[in-house]
């Protein structure tokens, strides 16, 4: 297959990749360096792709195995923080209300468990179904069902009680 056709093929799928990737790194230059490490990856291993395998099933399991990778070689040699990161990161403006539901929910992904939080982006952002995304993750389908119900639940339970404990909200 050539390269004109592979692109033909996996351009349509990009916006998604990096949606997902921004979700998983939460950093747009981050995410863009992994969809291009992920493109990178199955154009030089496109002879190993099964074909009559899903190829958005295979681009999200070759994303997420790059992620947690690289989760893996940060944990082995510890966080880097460079000079301009170890200010205090800026206050949420008041009377943006918006804003910080939003970073509660973000707040709450992050506080979910990689493979809690891998199901209900897979399902609840990018749309996959649940045997797309059992392939993409590698597990029994009702392992992904029960993984996301767990998912929503805890998330559900973050935002009722646990996001920003200390703050009174005030309608």
């Amino acid at each position: 297959m050539s390269e004109d056709e592979i692109a033909r093929l996996v351009e349509p799928l990009i916006p998604g990749l990096r949606r997902y990737a921004y979700a998983l790194v939460r950093d747009r230059a981050a995410a863009d360096d992994l969809v291009q490490d992920c493109l990178e990856r199955a154009v030089g291993r496109w002879h190993l792709r099964r074909s009559d395998g899903d190829l958005r099933a295979w681009l999200y399991a070759i994303l997420r195995n790059l992620h947690l990778s690289a989760l893996r070689q940060r944990r082995r040699r510890g966080e880097h923080v460079g000079l301009d990161d170890m200010t205090a990161p800026p206050g949420v403006d008041g009377g943006q209300m918006e804003r910080a539901e939003f970073r509660d929910v973000l707040s709450g992904l992050e506080a979910l468990s990689e493979e809690h939080r891998t199901v209900l982006l897979l399902v609840g952002v990018e749309d996959l179904s649940y045997e797309e995304t059992a392939k993409v993750m590698g597990l029994p389908i009702g392992t992904v069902m029960s993984r996301l119900s767990r998912a929503r639940q805890r998330l559900r339970s973050y935002l009722d009680h646990g996001a920003r404990p200390n703050l009174r909200r005030v309608k």
